[in-house]
């Protein structure tokens, strides 16, 4: 009887270890094909500045001393036109404002949709240095957009998180934030907000 019961265990692990290849190979497959359906799902975002497209009337606010505990703010106001390019996938958006002080301020904002990562990179430079800062990168998830990057800043000039936020996007009048941040994120400090009005009419839409 004995016998017989241990025959009866040693069949029944067999089994069970024959299974367990084909477990396993289920799972795995399960999981591949839950990511590749992710991924196949990712929304497309490369019309997720669209609303920038036009001319603009915008109205900035500027924290005087950023990372300092300051609480002092300029504000002035200027224009900015925003182009398509490769159909939408990519903008140029032309920046022009005249700051407290008298002096103006020239500024380029490029706009480049990556279809791979479904990301946005934003690069933004000024007539005074002539050149690209570094891209500031993200997306848009519920008509919110955020977008990330690390510079030097601050009193020290030392590396801080950068976050810019586009809101609003689906009114004549989209808002935009930009904070930075000295521990990784945990908490942010605004020091620019700048506020848009649509000038013109629909057409410069096409443009």
């Amino acid at each position: 009887m004995k016998i017989k019961l241990f025959r009866a265990l040693l069949l029944l692990g067999g089994v069970l270890i024959l299974m367990l290849p084909v477990h396993i190979f289920a799972q795995s497959a399960d999981s591949s094909k839950t990511s590749a359906q992710q991924t196949s799902t990712e929304r497309d975002g490369q019309h997720d500045f669209d609303f920038e497209v036009g001319r603009w009337k915008i109205h900035l606010k500027k924290l005087v001393h950023p990372l300092t505990g300051s609480t002092t703010w300029v504000e002035f106001d200027g224009t900015s036109v925003t182009r398509k390019v490769w159909n939408g996938r990519s903008q140029l958006e032309e920046f022009e404002t005249e700051s407290p002080d008298g002096s103006q301020i020239e500024g380029m904002t490029l706009r480049l949709y990556d279809p791979q990562t479904h990301q946005w990179s934003l690069y933004w430079a000024t007539s005074k240095s002539a050149a690209m800062g570094v891209p500031t990168i993200g997306k848009f998830k519920n008509g919110q957009g955020e977008f990330f990057d690390t510079e030097q800043a601050g009193p020290n000039g030392k590396a801080v998180l950068v976050r810019f936020i586009w809101s609003n996007t689906t009114t004549n009048m989209p808002h935009f934030e930009q904070s930075f941040s000295e521990d990784g994120g945990k908490t942010w400090e605004v020091n620019w907000i700048t506020d848009q009005t649509r000038v013109g009419d629909d057409n410069d839409k096409e443009h």
